[in-house]
């Protein structure tokens, strides 16, 4: 399919993907994007109640499914437009997609990153040899600079949703699951501008149409909700999912996705946590935030999806390994595992070796220790210390303050 893409700036294209284009997609991009397994997620079933298959695009060798519409539209270019270059504006995965697919082809790439983009993903997207412009503190302020840079500099821009062979090329994910997976009664798939629902929605409805395609959106993103109901939800904020944070969604998607798709959700940032860290505890699977949608949903409304087959997308696993690293202790103090006390005591010698001694009798790890004299309200002859303590969960842990105040200690947990 030609695009018009390739004017400077231009209108957004108008004539919108069919289910034919996704399957001439697959068969354009097939051998050179990973065919990612689709596996059964035994735990996550069982801890659910559905029937969990997830499509693991986190294995690309980018980290995202981007690769395939990214790939998709730099075979469909002229040569004289591979010449010219191309642009991209993104917050990470669409940015490698094009990044890696464009050194391949020796087409010169430049990619406009927001500020906020975790390092993993800037660093990431330099390696594959893109040229890296950061600007603005989103994807809509980066796009603005990306603009202005394809204006200048003559470039083709590769837009990261709204453009049919990006939305035909994201749907090949749809027709690999189809082909391996078992009937599914209900796809789950994470939005941003839209681009891979819509591509999957347009395969899926085509050769599965009792499947259930449900979209899954941060809810201080929900820029595809609003687009179909005319809403005025607030949009923005600092979310967990950072590549499906996007303001305004594609014109060319929310077409598609009225149509097509049967319901968007909207799951809040505690939800999100807690589905990465079931990922990576449970079924041992590196993903980010946006990658985690699909399993938010479900465990937002778990009746819904009890006893149906679900297909989720693992949509990518590029995630910064400090924010991973805090996500997991957030989880493991939620869970009881992890504790930080706060103990009254008297500013004397041996109490700390006392406080201790209780935790340790009741076989509980002490790993921090603070002592605070100064900045506290506490009488002059008090203190209070904050023990960080490992536990074996939630029983234990009430077992050791138990334990702490029957020996005359009052002692709270300090919030998380």
């Amino acid at each position: 399919m030609k695009d018009d893409n390739a004017m400077k700036d231009g209108p957004l294209p108008t004539v919108a993907p069919t289910a034919a284009d996704v399957n001439a997609a697959g068969a354009r991009i097939k051998g050179r994007v990973m065919r990612t397994p689709l596996v059964r997620a035994e735990k996550l079933s069982a801890l659910t109640g559905a029937d969990i298959w997830l499509k693991l695009e986190n294995l690309q060798y980018t980290g995202a499914f981007k690769e395939r519409g990214a790939l998709n539209k730099l075979l469909l270019m002229s040569d004289e437009d591979r010449m010219r270059g191309v642009i991209a504006a993104s917050a990470g995965n669409h940015a490698q997609g094009v990044a890696y697919h464009a050194r391949a082809l020796n087409v010169p790439a430049t990619i406009v990153m927001p500020f906020t983009t975790p390092d993993v993903k800037v660093r990431q997207t330099k390696e594959l040899g893109a040229e890296i412009v950061l600007s603005g503190h989103d994807f809509d302020e980066a796009k603005d600079t990306a603009d202005a840079l394809q204006r200048e500099r003559d470039l083709v821009f590769v837009r990261p949703f709204d453009d049919p062979d990006i939305i035909a090329g994201q749907g090949t994910l749809a027709l690999e699951m189809l082909d391996d997976g078992p009937r599914f009664d209900v796809m789950i798939v994470p939005i941003g501008g839209g681009g891979l629902i819509s591509g999957m929605a347009l395969a899926v409805k085509n050769k599965s149409p009792d499947t259930q395609m449900i979209g899954v959106q941060a809810a201080l993103f929900p820029s595809m909700v609003n687009a179909l109901d005319n809403g005025e939800r607030v949009t923005g904020g600092n979310t967990l999912a950072e590549g499906i944070a996007v303001k305004e969604a594609g014109r060319l998607t929310r077409d598609i996705v009225r149509k097509h798709v049967d319901d968007i959700v909207l799951v809040d940032e505690r939800i999100l946590e807690r589905a990465l860290s079931m990922l990576m505890n449970e079924q041992k699977l590196l993903a980010e935030g946006a990658g985690a949608a699909g399993l938010a949903a479900i465990l937002a409304d778990p009746g819904r999806f009890k006893g149906k087959t679900v297909g989720l997308v693992i949509c990518g696993g590029n995630i910064d390994a400090r924010l991973l690293s805090m996500i997991l202790m957030r989880d493991l103090a939620r869970a009881g595992r992890l504790a930080r006390l706060r103990v009254q005591l008297l500013d004397m010698p041996g109490q700390l070796v006392r406080v201790a001694t209780i935790i340790a009798n009741q076989e509980g790890n002490v790993i921090d220790v603070g002592h605070h004299r100064t900045y506290s309200d506490l009488p002059a002859k008090m203190t209070c210390m904050d023990v960080t303590i490992d536990t074996q969960g939630q029983d234990h842990l009430n077992r050791i303050l138990q334990n702490l105040r029957e020996e005359g200690y009052e002692v709270e947990i300090a919030a998380y």
